[in-house]
């Protein structure tokens, strides 16, 4: 079952597209989500989860419907900045990220989905209570 619907993409006020792209980037899009999110969503049901932490995450997968349109990619091919760009004799370097799994994502994840997920405790990676 799809996280989102087109009619939810477009009353969430996001960049109007056509159906048929939101339907070839829903599926890309909702991955990208997964992946940050440790696929909460497959194995608990957003419909009966809590309203603020299911609305987020909707919103973060619209958000990254958007950017993915907006920068014509689906994957981290079309996303990925240069690590380090030489003009003339002033070198401009990006900074070291935590880990190479980090960067890959940052590249292919929405800014703006990272901040509809940061307060719903998706994003949380430590350990359990058992």
């Amino acid at each position: 079952m799809p996280y989102l619907t087109y009619e939810e993409y477009n009353e969430l006020g996001f960049t109007e597209i056509e159906s048929q792209v939101f339907d070839r980037l829903l599926k890309r899009a909702s991955d990208a989500i997964d992946s940050v999110t440790r696929h909460f969503y497959r194995f608990n049901s957003l419909e009966d989860d809590v309203s603020f932490r299911s609305e987020q995450f909707k919103k973060a997968v619209a958000a990254q419907i958007e950017y993915f349109h907006n920068m014509g990619a689906t994957n981290s091919h079309g996303l990925n900045e240069p690590g380090t760009v030489t003009i003339g004799r002033t070198t401009v370097s990006k900074g070291a990220r935590n880990s190479a799994q980090n960067e890959q994502q940052n590249n292919l994840v929405s800014d703006d989905a990272f901040l509809y997920l940061k307060d719903t405790g998706l994003l949380y990676r430590g350990l359990g209570v058992i």
